[in-house]
């Protein structure tokens, strides 16, 4: 991997919208969709649905912090959902469709509890944000057939605006 780059990975609903939503951005090298935050060892989309494995349909993403900043990749994430909602995203509805941002450092955990406390006191949610920040933790990438879903499918089924 290119020393230069970085990892950041966020979950916010259903991957498939994530994940086409982040690789529009300029600066973003690579998403992949996957699993986060959970106890069980190289779950599978079953498992994960069922809830059972405490995962986090997540996306992590490659990025050139020369193009593109972590707080700009914060700033999308951000407006991509409702970091409001408490596990659900759209008709989406479950522990793994929960907002939650998994860091990689202690300048990501810094940046992320600022831009949460700053969207919180700004007042323009109808709610208390919702979203966690932990400590990544091991990424199980998702089975091919989630990755770059609605590149190849299509929008009809995502809680993403278009």
């Amino acid at each position: 991997m290119n020393p230069t780059l970085e990892t950041a990975t966020f979950g916010a609903g259903c991957f498939w919208g994530v994940e086409h939503t982040f690789r529009q951005i300029d600066g973003v090298v690579d998403a992949v969709v996957g699993y986060a935050g959970g106890r069980v060892q190289e779950p599978t989309y079953r498992e994960v649905c069922s809830g059972s494995t405490g995962h986090a349909e997540a996306v992590q993403l490659t990025f050139d912090p020369s193009r593109i900043s972590y707080d700009d990749l914060l700033d999308a994430f951000w407006q991509l959902h409702d970091p409001t909602q408490v596990n659900r995203q759209g008709r989406d509805v479950g522990t793994q469709y929960r907002s939650v941002i998994f860091v990689h450092s202690s300048q990501q955990e810094a940046a992320a509890c600022a831009a949460l406390k700053a969207l919180d006191a700004g007042g323009s949610l109808p709610r208390q944000v919702a979203t966690e920040i932990v400590a990544a933790g091991p990424f199980w990438p998702a089975e091919d057939y989630h990755q770059q879903y609605l590149a190849k499918r299509g929008m009809g089924s995502c809680h993403i605006p278009r």
